[in-house]
């Protein structure tokens, strides 16, 4: 079986948003952009992962004809980005941080295209268990939370510290899928049926 066209863009290495792209019928050809993702002095988390997002989808429209897509994911925790970790002490500082609270997970999204670059950000609040240090050592040796944001996957083994979730769920996997629907719509991008989403 042939695969389909692509219709899209996307400015990201990431299985994930593959994944997610690929659950409501968007065939994409990947171009992962290399930017500096350092949080500017002062900026908000919000800003931080439209700017991303933004940057992301702007670095890959040269490689391309199609409409393009950029996004970016952050843990927040009393205000503080938590990025990916460096190696293992960081991730369980991270995950110890994580434990027994409440985080938001902020997911912000742009697609350029025939109306320019449209954005949007999506807040997710996740709650985790308590977490022992037992726990997070064994987390750390699957690798699982080695390029994630926070330290942890929500749709991995680490599902199992998840007390709770109010949001969208697939925001904190990668992508919210509902408002990127909306996005791809403004752009022109159709959907699994063929036509443009509603």
């Amino acid at each position: 079986m042939l695969e389909p066209e692509p219709v899209l863009c996307l400015a990201s290495a990431s299985p994930r948003r593959q994944a997610l792209l690929a659950s409501i019928g968007v065939s994409v050809e990947v171009e992962p952009c290399d930017i500096d993702e350092s949080p500017l002095p002062g900026e908000s988390a919000e800003r931080y992962v439209i700017r991303l997002a933004q940057a992301k989808a702007q670095a890959a429209i040269p490689l391309t004809a199609l409409p393009t897509l950029g996004s970016d994911t952050a843990v927040v925790v009393d205000g503080q980005i938590l990025g990916k970790p460096d190696d293992e002490s960081h991730a369980a500082s991270m995950l110890l941080r994580l434990s027994g609270r409440q985080h938001d997970v902020l997911t912000g999204v742009a697609v350029t295209g025939p109306k320019g670059i449209l954005t949007c950000c999506v807040t997710t609040r996740v709650t985790l268990r308590d977490i022992s240090d037992a726990e997070i050592a064994a987390y750390w040796k699957t690798a699982e939370p080695c390029d994630k944001a926070g330290g942890y996957a929500i749709q991995g083994m680490a599902s199992v510290f998840v007390a709770g979730i109010e949001g969208s769920h697939s925001a904190v996997v990668g992508l919210p899928l509902f408002e990127t629907a909306c996005l791809l719509r403004r752009q022109g991008v159709p959907l699994w049926n063929g036509h443009l989403p509603a």
